[in-house]
């Protein structure tokens, strides 16, 4: 909007400024670091909390909004690169991992076919990374589901769906895993239509109805997080004012139905708060959310550890637009179980801790925004339109806080015990050398060959690899090792041994390449390119034609 734009401006010319503010030293955010990239910018920061500029990495590209750390000295950047876009914000279109040094590790799109990643991004231990996306439904397509025609316009409409990408080259990712609200709808608007019932009888599943305006943008999801412990993901759902829970335990397949995954529930809405209406159950006052961000499971070891915290942003609250972060204690057992009693709503009643400011108004952001409990128990918040990034005791007292001069989505705080940059660590560079390559093959013989792997990494890194074939869909092999662990720059390198029995087509050329990735980073690979020929049959009809030509040469030359 032409104000952010005008705060962006004063900002720039203001200059980027930290602030120390009374209060108890000991309590102050006075170690780690904080991330954080401008929305309108093609820089990402890693600043010391006293402001003091440790890193930065320039993209080709503004931010499609969010940026990661993933503790290992690299950032996972959103990326703004095109494709169907509704005009609500966040908008991204593709992912890049960054190393240190800039260089771009992995660079993955998913802007076509009328999808969209935006908004935010998280990795998961496996390394593997999640994504938030856009899909596009027809307009016939949303009626069918049960959509109210005079909410549908006709572009259709954009509901939200995540993915888990699993790295398999520079620029390519497998869709390991993937959730789609428009699996999980319900409507009472029109019984001839699909997912027809009573909505408040089913809070597992979404009213597609809810919205009652034509806003394309459905749902308009803008965070999302990981639980290791329950295998569950959270997703904080601006349109719906609320915050989901789903089961990522759950194959595609279950994903996509109501069974299944450690919850049995498949795909269902394991647990929602915020807005009781959005499921028809409550009124207007037992909503507590309005237009939220930044969802996320408080760490270990922090105070609170467990609970959901969250930024508030207070768009159309009641009475005076305000902006608080609050945290509450979901009604969950050991077993990643919610306790929901039939026909009332997700409880808590009340939040278990609000912070406001003081005055109220003094802290309002309609976009953006997060934060995060420290280990101290304070809480580390960025208000995205003034671009203040700021620390607040449990008492809300502000005990720090920065200017950043810009505006954020929100910033990933990065505690001391973290990785130093990789140049003070010992990492591992999977390096291949060798390729597999057969001609005149007949058909259904075995063939053998080899490669070798070794690690040409930092001296005292440690190599894991492991091979991945499923760019090869023909014939059949076997490596001798398949595998390897521990392997220092210092070994010699490791002969691995192929065997393949060829395909029985004759006549035939057929490639691919075998992956060898490193199994603790899999954007570090190697590619052995493949090749195998089976001989040429030739054809009787061939073999006349040469025989009825020298029977014409000889006839007509004939010896001397």
């Amino acid at each position: 909007t032409f104000q952010m734009m005008v705060f962006f401006v004063i900002f720039l010319l203001l200059g980027a400024y930290i602030v120390p503010v009374s209060g108890s030293e000991s309590s102050a955010f006075t170690e780690g670091q904080f991330l954080y990239a401008p929305m309108w910018s093609t820089t990402t920061y890693l600043r010391d909390s006293n402001g003091s500029l440790n890193h930065s990495w320039t993209s080709s590209f503004i931010p499609g909004a969010a940026v990661w750390w993933p503790g290992d000295g690299t950032i996972i950047r959103t990326i703004r690169d095109g494709g169907v876009d509704p005009g609500t914000g966040g908008a991204g279109g593709g992912v890049q991992k960054m190393e240190w040094d800039g260089t771009v590790a992995w660079d993955y799109r998913y802007n076509t076919g009328g999808k969209l990643s935006h908004h935010d991004v998280k990795t998961l231990p496996n390394g593997n990374v999640l994504l938030i996306a856009w899909e596009t439904k027809t307009r016939a397509e949303a009626i069918a589901a049960g959509r109210n025609p005079n909410y549908v316009l006709s572009s259709g409409l954009l509901p939200d769906h995540v993915i888990e990408v699993k790295p398999t080259g520079p620029t390519s990712g497998e869709i390991v895993w993937a959730w789609h609200v428009w699996d999980h709808l319900i409507q009472d608007y029109n019984s001839s239509e699909e997912n027809y019932g009573v909505v408040a009888d089913h809070p597992e599943l979404v009213n597609i109805n809810y919205l009652t305006d034509s806003n394309i943008d459905l749902m308009h999801t803008n965070s999302i997080d990981y639980n290791e412990e329950f295998d569950q993901i959270m997703i904080s759902v601006h349109n719906y004012n609320e915050i989901w829970v789903i089961d990522h335990s759950t194959t595609i397949e279950e994903a996509a139905g109501h069974t299944g995954g450690n919850s049995g529930k498949g795909g269902d809405l394991l647990y929602r708060w915020g807005n009781p209406m959005a499921y028809n159950t409550g009124t207007i006052n037992d909503r507590k959310l309005y237009g939220p961000h930044d969802a996320t499971w408080i760490d270990e070891g922090c105070p609170g550890e467990g609970h959901i915290l969250l930024f508030n942003n207070g768009v159309n609250r009641p009475g005076t637009h305000y902006s608080t972060v609050d945290e509450l204690i979901p009604p969950v057992n050991d077993n990643g179980e919610y306790y929901l009693e039939p026909g009332s709503a997700y409880g808590p009643e009340t939040q278990t801790w609000i912070y406001t400011a003081n005055p109220p108004t003094s802290l309002y952001s309609t976009a953006g925004c997060g934060a995060h409990r420290l280990p101290s128990g304070n809480t580390l918040i960025c208000e995205t339109d003034s671009g203040k990034v700021f620390e607040v005791t449990p008492e809300g007292t502000t005990v720090w806080q920065y200017a950043t001069g810009s505006q954020p989505f929100k910033v990933v705080y990065i505690p001391p015990g973290e990785p130093e940059p990789p140049q003070n660590e010992t990492i591992p560079d999977l390096e291949c050398s060798g390729s597999l390559s057969w001609t005149d093959i007949k058909p259904g013989a075995t063939v053998n060959g080899s490669f070798e792997v070794q690690n040409v990494g930092d001296n005292g890194s440690l190599l894991n690899w492991t091979i991945d074939t499923s760019s090869v869909s023909w014939g059949t092999w076997s490596f001798t090792p398949e595998s390897g662990t521990n392997i220092t720059p210092e070994d010699e390198p490791e002969t691995v041994l192929v065997s393949v029995i060829a395909p029985d087509q004759p006549d035939s050329e057929f490639q691919g390449y075998v992956r060898v990735e490193n199994i603790n980073d899999p954007t570090d690979f190697e590619l052995i390119p493949v090749i195998l020929k089976t001989p040429v049959k030739i054809i009787p009809s061939l073999l006349m034609y040469l025989h009825q030509l020298l029977s014409y040469f000889f006839q007509n030359h004939p010896l001397l």
